[in-house]
């Protein structure tokens, strides 16, 4: 198709629209879900970090549990050691950070003071997980991603009811439901989190066989 014809701008006129349009609706849910949590927030709170990447149609949407000290830091999910681990995820699967959609359950680092008094991670609480997950669910609405890639048992159970152990390293379905009228479902694909490697040797090895399944997985026709 010629570039300079009539039918080449029109689609280049729609895409660029549908970006700007995709942009504006990314940044409207940010709006909302800062002011929705600077009404409860308590001094001292970590701040948000949002999600990053290709925030329309990308082949994955990789879901965390929540932002680490470095992530808050940064205001990016998945940098520091969560972001080596990352990329050791990108190069198997031979994709680039560009190409997926990165974010985490809960928005905030959740901390708790060690036995030295310094400020450490934990897993976000069960009420934390409530609060953040219909916040998810639109923002995964949003995003429209062709398929979900879970780390951890936390992300897994926004989900499903089963464990991490059970459902890991297959495809399944995961109801996404930004509101009840508007359900809708998407492939899952669970994985390990890579920090359990560290805590548990024995996980290295059916870590990196999920992520060759999930390799081989993206090359057929369709998830």
């Amino acid at each position: 198709m010629d570039v300079c014809s009539p039918a080449a701008h029109g689609k280049l006129t729609l895409i660029l629209w549908t970006e700007g349009y995709q942009m504006q609706t990314m940044v409207q849910f940010q709006r909302e879900c800062a002011a929705f949590f600077e009404a409860l927030s308590v001094d001292g709170q970590s701040p948000l970090v949002f999600g990053d990447g290709l925030n329309h149609h990308p082949v994955l949407m990789l879901i965390g549990e929540a932002p680490g000290q470095q992530e808050a830091l940064q205001g990016k999910p998945f940098v520091g050691k969560a972001g080596k681990n990352l990329q050791g995820f990108l190069d198997t699967l031979q994709l680039k950070r560009s190409e997926i959609y990165l974010t985490n359950v809960v928005k905030i680092r959740p901390t708790k003071q060690s036995p030295s008094g310094g400020t450490v991670n934990r897993p976000p609480t069960r009420e934390e997980r409530a609060l953040f997950t219909p916040w998810l669910m639109r923002e995964i609405a949003i995003v429209k991603p062709d398929a979900l890639v879970t780390l951890g048992n936390v992300a897994l159970q926004t989900f499903s009811k089963e464990t991490i152990g059970k459902l890991h390293g297959r495809w399944s379905r995961a109801v996404v439901s930004p509101t009840k009228e508007s359900a809708f479902t998407l492939p899952l694909f669970p994985l390990y989190h890579p920090a359990s490697i560290i805590y548990n040797p024995a996980l290295a090895q059916p870590y990196q066989e999920d992520l060759q399944a999930l390799r081989a997985s993206l090359r057929e026709p369709a998830l």
